[in-house]
Parts: structure tokens; sequence; C-alpha cells
């Protein structure tokens, strides 16, 4: 009879299977899986002297396993320096400095979450347990004593980050946070470190802000962060974020502590006078006659951009009266289009809001109502100047307008645009 071919290949693959796995059971070492454990030092002084600060750990397995390593007091609680970890089989070696999973003290008012502290001084056994895949457990011990520990917690008190609400749109309120937190022990110089946690758990470094105080000191630092505006990055996107401190002393004690933050109406600001384009009411005026102008404002950005009056419309009632003459004096991080011209005496004296309150998107902040051209939001204006005077030896000379966000800048797309040549006649 002959036999079916995908039969006969499962009888061997059945075979084959029952053959390695034999072979496996003969050959897989007998025993526990942790064959030999010994500590260079039988005393440590943690202190961060060079001298005894540290023992090695040296210990074997026949075949992989799972392995924990911890300590044991006299009171029998025990201080975990290493737990359930995967390892293979073979030598295995990491140094110990003392160093352990968190743990409180009786008395302990520390702030935040503590992730790593030194053993006190004292006698300890420690243990070394293997655990292989079938589940037999196998353990080394020995002694060890701590003695002459630097014990002291580097803490951090008084974290704070402000304003909770970070609006990063260089609309000049808001637009930074600011992070003080004292640090009561001195560190390495990057052993202090401050970052912004996103949703998904993605941290960005806020750089340390310089002083008097070095990095690493113990004292207050300061941090700041602005999103990456300054240098023209766009900014990360609104949402509820962590404003996380982490500090490790030189022993290796670690203290973290945290603060909610929020990122809203943030964006990198951009706009423009919609195709350069002016309407100019008249190229050639009496004297005591208004030239006015018409002209449209995109933001093209995904950020609200912040501006401030006097409103569309306005009208200058003579050529020495600028904005201050309006109540309107400069606000940073405002956007308004401003008025120049060759013989003004200071930079685009007369200026104008981006459009009515009602016709803005009103945003409040710290308490205060703020009016905003939105996001993708064209605005069409007018405004006027009053030409009292004639400049006899700059007659005509040339008006232009310009889209200028208060001391930020005045971007090279939105200066000096559309410029004519005015003339003013006497009555």
């Amino acid at each position: 009879m002959r036999l079916n071919p995908w039969f006969t290949f499962l009888i061997a693959l059945v075979v084959v299977g029952g053959l390695l796995a034999g072979a496996w059971l003969f050959l897989r070492p007998s025993g526990p899986a942790l064959t030999s454990a010994e500590f260079s030092l039988s005393a440590i002084t943690p202190n961060a002297d060079g001298e005894a600060d540290v023992t090695r750990i040296t210990y074997s397995l026949n075949r992989p396993a799972t392995v924990s390593i911890y300590f044991v007091n006299n009171a029998g609680e025990r201080f975990y320096f290493r737990r359930e970890r995967a390892r293979e089989s073979g030598e295995h070696t990491v140094e110990f400095s003392g160093i352990v999973g968190a743990y409180r003290l009786p008395g302990d008012t520390f702030e935040g979450e503590l992730l790593n502290r030194v053993l006190q001084d004292g006698a300890y056994q420690w243990v070394i347990e293997a655990h292989d895949e079938a589940g037999a457990a196998g353990n080394k011990s020995g002694s060890l004593s701590i003695a002459q520990a630097d014990t002291a917690l580097p803490e951090l008190l008084n974290f704070t980050a402000s304003p909770p609400v970070f609006s990063p749109n260089q609309d000049g309120i808001n637009d930074r946070i600011l992070i003080n937190v004292y640090l009561t022990k001195a560190v390495s110089e990057g052993g202090l470190r401050v970052s912004l946690i996103d949703p998904n758990g993605v941290e960005l470094d806020i750089p340390e802000q310089t002083g008097a105080i070095k990095r690493g000191e113990a004292g207050l630092h300061a941090f700041d962060y602005d999103g990456g505006i300054d240098l023209g990055q766009e900014p990360p996107p609104d949402g509820a974020y962590t404003v996380r401190a982490e500090v490790e002393d030189r022993l290796g004690q670690k203290l973290v502590v945290t603060s909610a933050l929020t990122i809203a109406n943030g964006g990198l600001p951009r706009a423009e006078i919609y195709k350069g384009e002016v309407e100019w009411s008249a190229k050639t005026l009496l004297a005591g006659e208004t030239l006015y102008f018409t002209l449209t404002v995109e933001n093209y950005s995904d950020a609200p951009i912040r501006t401030s009056g006097p409103g569309p419309g306005y009208v200058y009632p003579s050529m020495d009266a600028n904005y201050n003459f309006a109540g309107e004096r400069v606000q940073s991080g405002a956007w308004r289009v401003g008025l120049m011209c060759e013989n003004c005496l200071n930079d685009y004296p007369w200026r104008w809001a981006l459009g009515a309150p009602d016709s803005l998107l009103a945003i409040e902040e710290n308490g205060a109502t703020y009016y905003y051209l939105a996001p993708g939001q064209r605005a069409t204006l007018t405004g006027g100047v009053v030409l009292d005077q004639i400049i006899e030896n700059r007659n005509p000379q040339y008006f232009w307008v310009g889209l200028i966000h208060e001391d930020v800048e005045i971007a090279s797309i939105n200066n000096r645009v559309d410029p004519q040549l005015t003339k003013v006649e006497r009555p």
C-alpha cells in the first residue's frame, strides 16, 4: 500500500521533534540554574569619596533564568537591586554602589517621588536568586556591611511651573513658562534635569537659565521655555503636558517632582498684507486733507494673532499725532498695521488694529479679554492721517504701510509695502 506523502511528512516531523526534545533533556545541565555568586567586597562605604564605594557582583548561570538581587536587613526587610531580570546562561558581572529601589523611612517628608536610594548603614544579607523557565529556584547568599553612607537625599523643594496655561504664540501673554526649584544637595553638573512630557510620553529638555548659581549646585535653579518660538520653530501642539524635574546625586539616589501644564492657542504666527496691495485715496492732496488707505491682512498661520487699537477707520488728526496720541501705546506681541513716510520722526507713527472687536476672536487670559485675528482669517481695514504739513524739501514724498509685530519684528515681506509718492499742495 502506498502512503500519502503528507502523512509520511507528518510522521517524520513528529519523530524529529521527539529526538530533539530527548536530546535537549539529555544535554541540559542538571541542578539549579545559579551555580555560583560572590561579592568582591564584603563591606563598602558609599559616599563617593573614591574608596570602597563599589563592590563587584559576579554570578554564573548554567542555563537562562530570571534573576533577582536583593538585600535583607536585621528586621527582615528586603531592598531590591535587581528584580526578576531575564539573563542568558554564562557569567554575569555588575557593580553595586549601595543604591537600591525606593523605600521610605519613618519621618520622611520629602516632596515628589523617590526612585532610588542608598542603603542605610548596617549589616545586610545579600541574596542572588534565579528561577529557570521550568520554575525551579535556586539562590546564593552572603554578608555585606554598609558604613559611612551619604544618605542625604537630593531633595527638590518649592517646584513651580508658571503660568499653568502656556500659549506659545508670541502674543506677549503667557508666551513662556518659568520653572523654579530649590535643590538641597549639590549634584553633578548634569544631575538636575527638567523636561516637558507630551501626552505620548515623549520628553523634551528645558534649558536652565544661566545665573549666579552654577548647574548642579545646591540652591534655587530657574528654567525658561518658550516652545521654540524664538528660534522660529513650531511649538508643541495644544494639549495637556507634564513638567518633570529629576535629580540624581553622585551616588545614584534619584528623585522626581512633576507639575501639570496646558498648552493652548499655540503656534508660530505668520501674517501678511494680502498680495502686498494697498489702495490709496489720492496721490495729490491739499494741506489739511486726509490721506486714506485700504488693505487686507491675512493670518496664514495656525496661531491666533493678537491685535490692538485704534480700530479700523480711525483718522489721526495731524501728522504730529501718533499712536500714543490715540491712547494705544506699543504692546509687546500685538500686531498692527502701520503707516510710514519718508519724513516721519519715528517708525510707523500711525497704527491701527487688524479689525473691530466684533470681527475678531475674543480670548480671555489672566482675567482680561484680548482680541485676535483667527487662523486663516482675513480682515480688510482702512485708516487715515490728516496731512496738515508741507515739507518743502521733500514734496512729494513716499508713504507706505507695514505689518508690525510689536517688540518682535517687522518681517521683510511686511515692511515698506506698496509705497506711493504723494504730494501735498497749498490750498
